[in-house]
């Protein structure tokens, strides 16, 4: 063959790899914006249980199709302190058994004998154009699921019509489709292999495919497929392990813990691993008297019974033994200085997840801590106020000082991390809840501005030795009141469903502190005019109320965005 044919016919094979990826990611992405919110909701209140997370993990990656998403998500949830380590070994292991209903879904659609799948590809087309012209986001993500398993499953038959049939006297390649005199050292190649190929994809579905394919068309054996199927299961560990690299501890241990779970059970199927595919021939033989060490088309099927029995069985033994799989994950990453995270986003990294749906709920989490964060700043005012001893005055006003500059800070990142985002594919519920969020932090940020000239003015009527009467400190105090009922509402609406939030109760309490600010203000004029208290005084009082009822704007403001969503 030509050089160029060669060149050709790789390229050839890459693109419908290309393709049968695309489809899986656009499948995955579709179905997580369908059940995103659902999926957020289940993998947080997974409880120390195993089987419960084992369960949970299962039936999150058999929706949304995707371990590496699950995983994923686990680990930045670790990240966030919403799970502990533990919690989150038992999910990944679940993840792991949810992974293998795609490989089913291309044996019995892909390479089934008794339903041609392909036939039906353009139909299914036809279905989802009306509801791609539809108003209703959730009827055009199913589209779009549509259309992903459409493309995925042409790309896997253009990846089985151009990978040639093999050959006898291909060289190396002869060696490899024998079932005959498979050494250890060909079975720990193809494990490599299998690991090296699910590193470069970032899928294991995708790689599985490919093994599909070219042990179908004759190119390797059944054993050596096998072997590449389990290299495939230690690649998909890489997903977790990259996103963890900008994680805490914590999250490292946690992809860290996926990893070693995935490598016992390779070592544990190794040792048995002849055995294992004479158990795997047995039943295939029994259900449809072939065997996939003679007849390769019959290696499909093989494979699907080999990877789910491999990560049931790596599943059911090794739940028993997470306390000793957190042990090791200690001891190669043992606690360090948490210190040094202390100015880190607390719910998100710089790194936005592969799945935005997904990542919707820890920006939400972060928006949330932005808050409280603010509203703990503002605290630190009335006690400035009181204060006496210079040592203990100077600490709040540099905590107040360090607390502005941080809180521009988050506003910085999680704005950058909301632009991000929305990059990708979002459903419209979760588009608006983007735009609130950022008009939230924004506030929030403006909030924090106000409560950090409030400590100034404090400061330098300090210095110039102003004092404020008991009637003033009084109103103050009750002005400040408000305002801590009005944090108070803001947060517990940041906390509910939209469709929850108590809008009324927000409007009532800003309304409260607008009259008081108007008494405030009046009194003030009185007083001011009657020489009640000198002139720089007033100035000093009358700027603490107006920047106070300034916070109560921008705090009603949070609650009237989250009711737009």
């Amino acid at each position: 063959m030509h050089i160029l044919e060669v060149i050709f016919r790789i390229l050839t094979i890459i693109g419908a790899l290309g393709l049968f990826l695309y489809g899986m990611k656009l499948m995955s992405e579709s179905l997580q914006k369908v059940a995103g919110t659902r999926m957020r909701k289940i993998l947080t209140v997974v409880t120390a249980r195993p089987a419960k997370g084992m369960l949970t993990g299962l039936v999150v990656t058999g929706i949304i199709q995707s371990s590496s998403a699950t995983t994923v998500m686990i680990v930045s949830f670790v990240n966030a302190g919403l799970i502990s380590l533990t919690e989150s070994i038992g999910v990944i292991m679940g993840a792991n058994i949810g992974t293998t209903i795609t490989p089913w879904l291309i044996t019995l659609l892909g390479f089934g004998k008794t339903f041609d799948i392909y036939v039906i590809l353009l139909p299914l087309v036809g279905i989802s154009l009306p509801l791609f012209f539809s108003s209703g986001w959730r009827r055009r993500s199913w589209a779009e699921v549509i259309i992903g398993f459409v493309i995925l499953f042409l790309g896997l038959s253009l990846l089985k019509s151009n990978v040639p049939a093999f050959e006898q006297g291909t060289n190396i390649f002869e060696h490899f489709s024998a079932d005959t005199d498979v050494s250890f050292f060909d079975i720990f190649l193809f494990v490599g292999i299998g690991i090296l190929l699910t590193v470069i994809f970032q899928s294991s579905s995708a790689t599985i495919a490919l093994t599909f394919v070219i042990a179908t068309e004759g190119w390797i054996s059944f054993p050596l497929a096998a072997a590449m199927v389990l290299g495939e299961n230690i690649g998909t560990t890489s997903t977790a392990i990259i996103a963890s690299l900008v994680a805490n501890s914590s999250a490292k241990r946690s992809a860290l813990a996926h990893l070693i779970f995935n490598v016992l059970g390779v070592i544990g199927a190794l040792i048995l691993f002849r055995p294992f595919l004479l158990g795997v021939d047995y039943v295939i033989q029994n259900i449809d008297d072939v065997s996939p060490f003679t007849n390769h088309l019959a290696i499909p099927l093989g494979l699907s019974i080999f990877h789910t029995t491999f990560n049931v069985i790596n599943t059911l033994i090794l739940i028993n033994f997470i306390p000793f799989i957190v042990l090791i994950t200690m001891k190669i990453l043992p606690t360090g200085d948490e210190d040094a995270e202390t100015y880190r986003l607390k719910y998100i990294d710089s790194s936005v997840l592969s799945t935005s749906e997904l990542s919707l709920f820890q920006a939400k989490k972060e928006v949330r801590h932005l808050a409280l964060r603010v509203k703990q700043m503002f605290e630190i005012i009335p006690r400035m106020l009181l204060e006496k001893r210079s040592k203990k005055y100077d600490k709040l006003l540099r905590i107040v000082e360090n607390n502005e500059d941080l809180i521009d800070k988050m506003e910085i990142e999680i704005a950058k991390y909301l632009t991000r985002l929305s990059d990708g594919k979002l459903s419209d519920s979760s588009t608006r809840q983007v735009r609130a969020m950022l008009k939230i932090i924004d506030d929030l940020e403006s909030t924090g501005d106000q409560c950090n000239s409030m400590a100034k003015i404090i400061d330098l009527k300090n210095k110039q030795n102003a004092y404020f009467t008991q009637d003033l400190r009084d109103n103050l105090n009750k002005l400040f009141d408000k305002l801590h009922e009005a944090f108070d509402i803001m947060l517990s609406n940041l906390d509910k469903d939209p469709k929850n939030i108590d809008l009324k109760k927000a409007e009532d309490t800003e309304r409260e502190i607008n009259l008081l600010r108007n008494r405030i203000r009046e009194e003030h004029i009185v007083n001011i005019n009657m020489g009640k208290y000198p002139y720089q005084t007033g100035t000093y009082y009358s700027e603490l109320f107006t920047l106070s009822e300034k916070i109560g704007d921008y705090l009603i403001n949070i609650t009237e965005a989250l009711e737009e969503i």
